[in-house]
């Protein structure tokens, strides 16, 4: 087992002990569900700007390495709860991943000047 995939095997656990067995059983709840998710990844994301010195106009803030570190960790854990909510196994995220840097690098290369309506139509 690769880290990716022990890392959704952990999340798995901790989602089948938070979740209700029947979460994600259909497209509403999975909707609800993702959606919930969501949320709570903008306010981790809220709270690793909050470990940062932001504000550039307060000069009494400091880093705190530890624990933004620690927010890093928690936004893992609800982008994995999301991936797998939308039924994607550490294989689909690492090939999709993949794919995607690609594309970036691509865009990179040519400028990324534009981008249309079906740009990653062709990630899967």
């Amino acid at each position: 087992m690769d880290s990716l995939e022990h890392i959704f095997e952990l999340q798995r656990k901790l989602t089948e002990r938070m979740l209700p067995p029947d979460a994600l059983d259909s497209e509403e709840k999975k909707i609800q569900w993702v959606l919930r998710y969501v949320c709570a990844l903008r306010q981790e994301i809220a709270e690793l700007v909050d470990s940062l010195p932001w504000k550039w106009w307060a000069h009494y803030q400091t880093l705190d390495l530890q624990n933004a570190k620690v927010e890093v960790v928690d936004i893992l854990h609800l982008v994995i709860a999301i991936a797998q909510a939308l039924g994607m196994t550490s294989e689909d995220l690492h090939r999709m991943f993949c794919q995607k840097n690609r594309k970036n690098h691509e865009r990179q290369d040519k400028g990324y000047r534009q981008k249309s309506s079906d740009d990653s139509r062709d990630i899967f």
